[in-house]
């Protein structure tokens, strides 16, 4: 949850919120940003700096009149260890065998966007695709939690700690609006080319499929996460 412009972020700080992460003007000479700054130092709270174009473009409010200079995170530690990611409840993202920076960005951002608590990543990528697919994610990795991780381990663990483990793969009985997406559970979108390993959806508590009537007979990667995550935000706010 982001708290948005000083005045918000203010209100944050004085009723105890769970803040654990600012974004502020590189360079502000804002006095209310500054001591807003101080405040988190003093609290051990991250501070990032960002651009006026970045914390724009991540500002809730955004118009163009209106130029917030300092943004919190709320609820959400992105440093969050996997033990303190499964003691938490909520929603967690595996992306099982995905291979492109790009699509796994987009998936990154998604997951964020959507109030995911963690991502967890299951590719062999060296180091310079996992930077690319930080870029892809238009920096929103910032701000949640990633882990690249053994598949079938985390799935394991996740069932362990309380999760419904749902895949989403073409041979499922369920689409995800005759789902329920709420309490804790783990969400898997495959691969681009082989989906979800056999071993993982035999884990799997239940299978979701997303209807598809044209004639190219599959979805890109992020398409079905974003799908999915936006009905499980639905049910979560009714």
């Amino acid at each position: 949850m982001q708290r948005c412009g000083a005045q918000e972020v203010s209100e944050a700080f004085s009723n105890n919120e769970e803040i654990t992460l600012i974004l502020a003007l590189k360079d502000s000479k804002d006095p209310e940003v500054l001591r807003l700054i101080d405040i988190a130092k003093n609290k051990s709270i991250p501070v990032k700096e960002g651009s006026e174009r970045d914390i724009w473009r991540m500002a809730r409010d955004n118009k163009f009149d209106t130029k917030p200079q300092i943004l919190a995170l709320v609820g959400r530690n992105p440093n969050a260890s996997i033990d303190e990611i499964l003691e938490s409840d909520g929603i967690i993202w595996l992306l099982a065998g995905a291979k492109y920076p790009v699509n796994i960005g987009f998936t990154i951002r998604t997951a964020e966007v959507s109030g995911a608590n963690a991502v967890f990543i299951d590719s062999e990528l060296n180091s310079n695709d996992r930077k690319g697919a930080k870029r892809a994610s238009m920096k929103s990795h910032r701000f949640i939690p990633l882990h690249w991780v053994d598949g079938i381990s985390i799935v394991d663990r996740a069932k362990l700690s309380g999760f419904r483990i749902i895949s989403i793969e073409d041979i499922g009985s369920k689409t995800p609006w005759e789902a329920d997406l709420t309490g804790k559970i783990m969400l898997i979108i495959g691969g681009e080319r082989e989906g979800i390993s056999k071993s993982i959806l035999e884990k799997s508590d239940e299978i979701l499929r997303i209807p598809m009537t044209g004639f190219v007979p599959s979805f890109n990667l992020q398409a079905p996460m974003a799908i999915v995550a936006a009905e499980a935000q639905r049910q979560r706010m009714s």
